[in-house]
């Protein structure tokens, strides 16, 4: 199963892709992680993010492609993967697209987690409390939002019209959102 999550900072995709990893049994990448571990290892195409994140810019498509490129043609992605952080925009959908037809995988799903925006303010308000992160302000998880809705927008369309959105109710249970998530990549299979 080769996924995409997609939905709003707050609105559970880290939490579900965790789980799904577990019960599909393949890796949940996360764009940040991968940035992160490749600067870390002193990789050539970490080397190049590490001296654009010391800048304070933000790392080309080109470079989180190639980053992804590696990590889908490990073995362990092979049978599988979900994505969790890109795409971010439509040039990275049509991008991600293009890598996979060129390493002979196909897609499955775009996930999205539907929930709205007044109650992701409220949870990463409450996320803020709990863990002490002061970057979850009302006023901040707004602006989030707000570019969030304005670049992604156009992916949830691109996936739409390729036949290949799925929209699960991300409000609930953990639990509750988790099944909804698996009888919509996987209908008729029993979660438990």
């Amino acid at each position: 199963m080769r996924l995409v999550l997609l939905g709003a900072p707050g609105s559970g995709k880290g939490t579900q892709a965790a789980r799904l990893k577990e019960y599909l049994q393949v890796p949940h990448i996360s764009t940040g992680d991968l940035l992160r571990a490749e600067v870390a290892a002193g990789t050539p195409l970490g080397r190049q993010a590490g001296e654009v994140m010391a800048r304070g810019d933000l790392v080309s498509d080109e470079i989180l492609l190639g980053m992804l490129k590696d990590r889908l043609s490990r073995e362990d992605a092979r049978n599988g993967f979900i994505l969790d952080g890109y795409p971010r925009n439509l040039a990275q959908a049509a991008a991600l697209d293009a890598l996979l037809g060129s390493l002979g995988q196909s897609f499955d799903a775009a996930v999205q987690l539907a929930v709205d925006n007044e109650q992701i303010v409220a949870r990463l308000a409450e996320r803020a409390k709990i863990e002490g992160r002061a970057d979850d302000t009302p006023e901040s998880v707004r602006h989030r939002l707000k570019v969030y809705d304005e670049k992604t927008a156009p992916v949830i369309d691109f996936y739409r019209q390729h036949g290949q959105l799925t929209v699960v109710d991300g409000v609930g249970s953990l639990d509750e959102v988790f099944t909804r998530i698996v009888e919509a990549i996987q209908p008729g299979h029993e979660v438990g």
